[in-house]
This record gives structure tokens, C-alpha cells and sequence, in this order.
């Protein structure tokens, strides 16, 4: 794995508009920066990512059942006990899960570790599975790259495939919060993969979701959502004032309510309590176990509901490596060994590798100066290359 830098394409901004890729730059803020790219081998794709990402996600189903069937985990996990039977329903009649993302701690000098799983709500799909992909194409028609210079990617086709195999029948409506340009982007990506897998499809604003007589949700035309795709976390769906309603039971959600259990930090330590010792995993534990003091005073602090890399903190001794402040942490805190993360000429970059359905199949690199990634870290794009490539 190396870090190589490069010369970003001249027309980068029009391919950009072309492809309604808006949020690529803001201002003089960059998010996707192609002034360097990340070069692997086809070896280091296939043993250190892409097998080590299937196993763990296999891992994550067997925890979640184990979860889903223990009031007690789902306590520890803080959440809410109204949630319990939507959960454990969920489960026992398989609701499909269609995406998540393993974010990865991995350098080319050591088993790719797990930071954390965004299994409900994970973003920067487009850019991973279509926008670096042009990029790819670009340089190669542009003889940059090697005709055989590839990309561990094949996440547009497995989308589209798993939306036809999961949505069956009946419409489906998308909804996110309609203020973030980010989201929409996102939405609109996604909205057009389930139209190419032939799927009737509905977008309105989470906030403009209604509850009927027959207490099921609806639309703005009053038409039953019998299938919803939310970009919105479980966690806040739980809070709101309809998380409690019937209405819960009468809608199919993608992501499933069962993936609530995997989207939390919780999930660290109870994997580590399953598999420890696990060449892919770091020790983790939960705040109030005392077997926290085996970690010492070198681990990364983090609360168990957390985004965009808010309230963590990364303790070496006595030395903060990287803190960051937010919102989060009321539910609770683990604790988790430091990362090996390198350092590639001052940005440290995390592997976030896509799982679709239950296959790893693509990954997406975000960046930072700082052991945390965090909202404004910047998407780098990846290349399979050999020597001559």
C-alpha cells in the first residue's frame, strides 16, 4: 500500500457537475481530493481487506442474534425498551439487509483492524462506488495508468442487483432529513440505482411522513410507504414521537430495525468478548467493565452513539493524539485499544470497506491530519496497480 501523489484532472470540476457530484469541493474546502491516490496490490485487496471484511461481517450476524435475543444486551446497548420486539421481529423473520461499511484501520504492515461499523446509515456510497471509478477510467484513457490498473469495486452492479433481489412488489419511498446537501446527494444516488433494478420509487422528507387512521405511515398523496429507505439513524427513529408507534410494524425499513444493534459502538466489546484475540479486531471494552485497565492509559475513547468521529478521544499516556468535540455520549462510552493507523506523509487514512447485502465488494478511503475522521476529512480514490501500471 502506498501513498502516490499525483497531478488531479483538468476538467475535475466538469466531470464533477456532470455527474451531480455538488459537494465535491465547498469553497476552499476539498472532499474529494485526487491530488494523490492510494496504490495496492491485488494481493493486499484480497487477503487483508476484502477476505477479513466477509468474515467479520458473518461475525456481526451471529452477534446480532445473540443480541436480538437477550434483553439484557440490548439494555447494555442503551436502547430503548419500546424498541425490543421491533428488533427482535425484525430478526426472526430475516428482514434483508442491503448495506454497511466496516471503517478500517490498515496500513500494508499488519492485519487490517476494525475501528467501528456503520451498518444503519453509512454515507459516501456515490463516491466510492461511481465517482472514483470515473476517476479510474479517466487515467486510464488519459494513459496515466496502465490499461490492467483496476479497482477493488464492483459496488453500482451489486447495489442495483441487491435492491431488485430485497424490494419486491411494491414501491419504495426514500427519505432523509432535506437539509444537508450531502444527504440528498446520497438519495438521489441511491434513487437511481433502484430505478435501474425497475423499482417504483417515491422521495419526500422524513419530516413530511405522515401517520394515517389506520395508524400506517404515508405519503404526501396519502399512499400507504409499505417500503421505506431512511437515511436516518435507528437511535433518533426511537426517540421521535412515532418510534413508539404501531405504525413501526406496518412499514419494511432498509435498513432493517435488527441492524440498530450493529450500528452501535457496543457492538466493540462484545465482539472482542466473542472472538478475542481476533487478528482483526482491537481489545474493547464498555466504560463501566474494570477490565478496561488492561488497556492502560493508551486507548481510544468513544461513546457508543457517535457520527463524523464526535466526543472521541485517543489517549497515548499522558499524551491526547487526537480529540474531538460534539454532541454525543449521554448513553454511555467504550473503550478500545489505539489503532495502528500509519501515517502517510502526515494524513492517515481509513479504509472504509462496503459490505452489500452480506458480501464485501468495494471500499471507500477517507483522510485526515488527525487520528479522527471526521466530517470534513477528504475522500481519496484507490487504484490496483502494479509496478508498471
Amino acid at each position: 500500500m502506498r501513498r502516490i501523489a499525483i497531478t488531479p484532472r483538468a476538467n475535475l470540476d466538469a466531470r464533477a457537475k456532470e455527474y451531480g457530484f455538488s459537494f465535491h469541493a465547498q469553497g476552499d474546502q476539498i472532499y474529494w481530493d485526487e491530488s494523490a491516490y492510494y496504490a495496492f496490490t491485488l494481493e493486499e485487496i484480497e487477503r487483508d481487506l476484502e477476505a477479513p471484511s466477509n468474515e467479520l461481517a458473518s461475525m456481526c450476524l451471529e452477534l446480532a442474534g445473540r443480541i436480538c435475543a437477550d434483553e439484557r444486551l440490548l439494555q447494555k446497548l442503551a436502547i430503548p425498551k419500546h424498541a425490543w420486539d421491533l428488533i427482535a421481529a425484525s430478526w426472526r423473520v430475516q428482514e434483508p439487509s442491503l448495506y454497511g461499511r466496516f471503517d478500517l484501520a490498515f496500513g500494508g504492515d499488519g492485519p487490517a483492524k476494525l475501528l467501528e461499523y456503520n451498518a444503519d446509515t453509512p454515507t459516501s456510497l456515490f463516491e466510492a462506488a461511481v465517482f472514483q471509478w470515473i476517476w479510474l477510467e479517466d487515467l486510464i484513457g488519459a494513459g496515466t495508468f496502465h490499461k490492467d490498473a483496476d479497482q477493488y469495486n464492483s459496488l453500482h452492479e451489486k447495489l442495483i442487483a441487491r435492491l431488485r433481489t430485497i424490494v419486491k412488489g411494491v414501491p419504495l419511498h426514500l427519505t432523509d432529513m432535506a437539509d444537508n446537501e450531502e444527504d440528498r446527494g446520497f438519495i438521489a444516488y441511491l434513487e437511481d440505482c433502484a430505478k435501474q433494478a425497475g423499482l417504483a420509487t417515491t422521495y419526500l422528507a422524513i419530516s413530511d411522513i405522515g401517520v394515517d387512521r389506520h395508524a400506517e405511515f404515508v405519503d404526501l398523496a396519502s399512499r400507504k410507504i409499505e417500503c421505506l429507505f431512511k437515511l436516518y439513524p435507528w437511535e433518533w427513529m426511537f426517540a421521535d414521537a412515532f418510534g413508539s408507534s404501531p405504525a413501526m410494524r406496518r412499514t419494511r425499513f432498509i435498513e432493517p430495525a435488527w441492524k440498530a444493534v450493529l450500528s452501535n459502538k457496543g457492538i466493540l466489546p462484545l465482539l472482542w468478548e466473542m472472538a478475542p484475540g481476533h487478528p482483526n479486531l482491537l481489545p474493547a471494552f464498555f466504560e463501566s467493565d474494570p477490565k478496561k485497565a488492561e488497556l492502560g492509559a493508551h486507548f481510544a475513547h468513544k461513546p457508543i452513539y457517535s457520527r463524523e468521529g464526535e466526543n472521541v478521544l485517543i489517549v497515548d499516556g499522558d499524551q491526547v493524539l487526537a480529540r474531538e468535540e460534539g454532541t454525543y455520549g449521554a448513553e454511555g462510552f467504550v473503550r478500545q485499544a489505539i489503532a495502528p493507523l500509519r501515517c502517510f506523509d502526515g494524513h492517515y487514512p481509513v479504509i472504509g470497506s462496503w459490505i452489500i447485502g452480506d458480501e464485501a465488494c468495494g471500499i471507500g478511503i477517507r483522510e485526515d491530519e488527525t487520528m479522527i475522521t471526521r466530517n470534513a476529512s477528504r475522500f481519496v480514490p484507490h487504484a490496483i496497480v502494479d509496478d508498471e501500471s
